[in-house]
């Protein structure tokens, strides 16, 4: 229970508000240790309760010391302004019940109404790297007096290339400071580098294995020929599925903006989602996903996390991810809070290989699965056939055995003496030593190429 927790009772209000008493396995887990103080590096499945297990304690510590003289306290960094936008979401629902402010730093919105919000210093920001850094850049943001540092999706910044700007936000935070790193998933190259350069002494909390993550989520694949196969699929999916709420990710901003008019020819409700919309768009698309007004997403990969929207029931691969785990993060919009999921992958045949390595890294096969009427020509790689002796190898006849017991082939007797010679043709001499005066030579003529006989040697 929360209540063994000992928060300060408006934190204990505004979970009573929010209807809950019992904690999630990663939130028992962390709650400790980040109220002991400790530097922590997290990984727990999507839709665990991450958002809370680190907001709780931080929040907490900003109430039991008071600090009115000094800038932010608490900064919470997160890879894409829907993410930014959901924890925002959070954390003003317990600072409308404490003394504490909660500021957001995101790129779509103007300097000038950020820097205000600077201005009237929030304990809390919520920020994205880029935009971040460009505040400190201007001088509008410090980061001298900060007592907690929190990196959410962090592999998935580095995904994004914010490797160099998190080395600037390091480099301008204090030193003496509990960092708390977390993501779904931790098997990045880079995030060990910036957990050495963040953590101090961290516990490591893992939650979950990759194979029991979405172990509530069906995942199937069905294959396709091309993309107008798939347009096909994907009309046929969105009409004879049971969802509340889909999502079909894409790969590309083009073919979001191609692929939602294309579905909206078919179905009704469809909105689309990619980085370059403005922040005010955004938003928009959101709040129609949220209130049903809105229940077909067709997105890039920046629906993949942050998007936190009751009734996502859905999610089909219309591109398949890049990497394993932005495939995960795709499934897991679905399948969140102990419900069911069904994600569904299209493979043509440049990403067979591509479905391959993500079915080994996250340990699970999918399903096929065929529609009929829509079943695709292409049936997966072919096996390859043997050629030239491999192909014969294996195969040949047993020798039978002849009078003398040699063995021959084809149930004939084998040779019972020595091989007969050619008859020599008439008039020819036959040499007396040596090879054929006949015998093909590798010596070239001087223009690259090699007489047909060697000549008689004139008398």
């Amino acid at each position: 229970m929360f209540t063994d927790y000992s928060l300060n009772p408006r934190l204990a209000l505004g979970l009573e508000k929010l209807s809950l008493a019992t904690p999630t396995e990663v939130q028992r887990a962390v709650l400790p240790l980040a109220l002991a103080g400790k530097d922590i590096q997290v990984c727990a499945e999507t839709g665990s309760g991450k958002t809370l297990a680190y907001l709780l304690p931080v929040m907490q510590g900003l109430l039991e010391r008071d600090a009115p003289n000094s800038a932010t306290r608490a900064l919470i960094m997160c890879p894409t302004r829907e993410l930014a936008t959901q924890v925002t979401k959070v954390c003003q629902h317990f600072c409308d019940l404490t003394t504490l402010s909660v500021g957001q730093l995101c790129g779509g919105e103007e300097f000038q109404y950020q820097a205000a919000l600077l201005r009237k210093n929030p304990e809390l920001i919520v920020a994205t790297p880029g935009r971040l850094v460009d505040h400190l850049k201007r001088g509008t943001c410090e980061l001298d007096d900060l007592e907690y540092l929190i990196l959410d999706e962090a592999d998935r910044m580095l995904d994004m290339g914010f490797a160099e700007d998190m080395d600037i936000i390091r480099r301008a935070c204090k030193n003496e400071r509990q960092t708390l790193l977390l993501s779904a998933t931790l098997r990045h190259e880079g995030v060990g580098r910036i957990a050495a350069n963040l953590l101090k002494e961290p516990e490591e909390i893992t939650t979950h294995t990759i194979q029991e993550q979405h172990g509530l989520i069906t995942q199937q694949r069905i294959l396709a020929d091309d993309n107008a196969h798939k347009d096909r699929l994907i009309a046929w999916l969105l009409a004879n599925e049971t969802y509340e709420k889909a999502l079909v990710f894409v790969n590309k901003r083009t073919e979001v903006e191609r692929l939602s008019e294309f579905v909206r020819r078919h179905r009704n409700g469809v909105a689309m989602l990619h980085g370059e919309m403005t922040q005010d768009e955004r938003k928009y698309v959101m709040q129609m996903l949220r209130e049903g007004k809105r229940n077909i997403l067709v997105a890039t990969d920046v629906a993949a996390r942050g998007l936190d929207v009751e009734g996502m029931d859905l999610v089909i691969n219309y591109d398949l991810a890049r990497k394993g785990d932005e495939y995960v993060h795709r499934i897991g919009r679905t399948g969140r809070a102990g419900k069911s999921g069904l994600a569904i992958s299209l493979i043509s045949p440049y990403e067979w290989n591509l479905k391959a390595a993500i079915e080994s890294y996250i340990q699970v096969v999918m399903e096929p699965r065929k529609i009929e009427g829509l079943v695709a020509v292409y049936k997966g790689p072919k096996k390859l056939k043997a050629s030239g002796k491999a192909a014969t190898a294996g195969k040949r006849k047993p020798k039978s055995k002849g009078k003398d017991g040699i063995k021959g082939r084809d149930g004939k007797p084998g040779r019972t003496g020595p091989r007969p010679s050619r008859p020599a043709a008439a008039g020819a001499k036959r040499p007396t030593g040596g090879r054929p005066a006949t015998r093909k030579s590798n010596v070239t003529d001087g223009e690259g190429f090699a007489p047909l006989h060697r000549k008689k040697p004139t008398e």
